[in-house]
């Protein structure tokens, strides 16, 4: 053999072992791969159930709460239905438990109050039958001047303003809220007037009030009165003239008007077409 055949046949040797030692090192990095994609086949198996399970988990929790939701409009329903039924037989109810938006038809118009515990709803200017809460509560500051004037005795009211026709206007109203006070020239009235008092009788009114007015002067005391009731009430009150009769003869006279619609702390306006809130705050 040449030397140059023997060292051919070493270098072929040699590449052969490393081409050996090559296809080791694929055949034993293929089966590292093997295992991870087994592995990796596993966890992904593993997954796809847990999947399958949190569906059906989820498939059952939308079943559940549909059902909840279901029973809770029940509920909602029968709640209104009988918040509703108890508002008309003069209930006060927890303001914060009231959802005026859902209660049953029967209930135009509610009002938001203050009792001395906590604050109420009820339908306007009801009586609550069981007495509970303490009586309706008003801040000072709430109120109109003409309101704030009118809780005064005749000492604090001459020490609040010098003014008679002030003084008058605040016993007046307060004639119409008091029923303790005995003379009261307001009448009830209808189509939109709640309540109102004509000149004529206001002027007999403060001949009362006042002893030894004259005629003439207790008619300057009514012009001036209606004037201070307008300001002091920040003309919550209206005037209208009226066309009336006496002995067969046609004659105007003035009539001051609180509207139903007039918007009173502690008094609340009548009727709407849809629920509404009024409030009356304390």
């Amino acid at each position: 053999m040449t030397p140059n055949s023997s060292d051919s046949d070493a270098s072929i040797k040699d590449h052969l072992q490393q081409l050996e030692a090559r296809i080791d090192d694929l055949e034993s990095e293929n089966e590292s791969l093997r295992e991870t994609v087994t592995e990796q086949s596993d966890q992904i198996e593993a997954q796809q159930e847990q999947i399958e399970t949190l569906e059906e988990e989820n498939t059952r929790l939308e079943a559940v709460t549909q059902a909840a939701l279901k029973k809770a409009d029940a509920n909602k329903d029968r709640i209104a239905e009988l918040q509703t039924r108890e508002l008309e037989k003069g209930a006060h109810l927890l303001a914060d438990h009231v959802d005026p938006d859902s209660l049953a038809d029967g209930v135009d118009r509610l009002e938001r109050f203050t009792k001395e515990d906590d604050t109420y709803m009820r339908i306007p200017d009801s009586d609550d039958p069981l007495d509970r809460g303490g009586s309706v509560t008003l801040s000072h500051g709430d109120l109109l001047p003409i309101q704030q004037l009118a809780q005064m005795d005749d000492d604090m009211l001459r020490s609040a303003t010098n003014s008679l026709p002030s003084r008058l206007a605040a016993k007046l109203w307060k004639a119409r809220t008091d029923p303790s006070v005995g003379d009261d020239p307001w009448q009830e009235g209808c189509k939109g007037v709640r309540e109102y008092v004509k000149a004529s009788d206001m002027k007999h009114w403060i001949r009362r009030q006042e002893t030894g007015v004259s005629d003439a002067y207790a008619k300057k005391l009514v012009s001036r009165t209606i004037d201070a009731l307008l300001e002091l009430s920040k003309n919550r009150l209206a005037i209208r003239k009226q066309t009336e009769r006496k002995n067969g003869l046609p004659y105007t006279e003035r009539r001051v008007l609180l509207k139903s619609d007039a918007s009173i702390p502690g008094e609340t306006a009548e009727s709407a077409d849809s629920p509404e809130t009024a409030g009356v705050h304390g």
